[in-house]
């Protein structure tokens, strides 16, 4: 897909379908949770629906619409965000990118093929501070 698409749907779901997501996203089920972070100029606190998936000591988030997103920015400058994951809260620290190979065995076998379809190039890992998502789960 190419990047003019991508910036269409991104701002459409930022206005339009996120508002409906984030009412569902971090809940017990689904493979949505919601990403906290501050924004680096304003300093407001913003809240969206994103795709994640735990790994031992962290979380790979997707990113559906490419690097150009502020979310990423935000987290970039900051160092960190929080994450509402299977209703449980996660502080993330140290994001740097992983493959997509890697990102995107991360995510379970019925979400691969929809991942590839989307052409999704980047996957951002971040690690937890404290309580792990894999003792969460136990």
């Amino acid at each position: 897909m190419n990047q003019a698409l991508l910036d269409r749907i991104r701002v459409m779901n930022k206005y339009f379908t996120n508002k409906i997501l984030i009412h569902v996203a971090g809940r017990q089920f689904g493979h949505f949770a919601i990403l906290e972070h501050i924004g680096r100029k304003s300093g407001r606190r913003y809240r969206i629906p994103i795709i994640a998936e735990p790994l031992e000591n962290g979380f790979v988030i997707a990113l559906t619409y490419g690097k150009k997103v502020d979310w990423y920015g935000n987290i970039l400058a900051s160092g960190g965000c929080a994450l509402r994951w299977k209703q449980r809260d996660y502080t993330l620290v140290n994001p740097r990118f992983v493959t997509p190979e890697t990102g995107l065995g991360v995510f379970p076998k019925i979400l691969r093929p929809i991942l590839r379809r989307k052409g999704i190039q980047y996957y951002l890992l971040l690690d937890t501070l404290g309580q792990t998502p894999t003792q969460a789960v136990q």
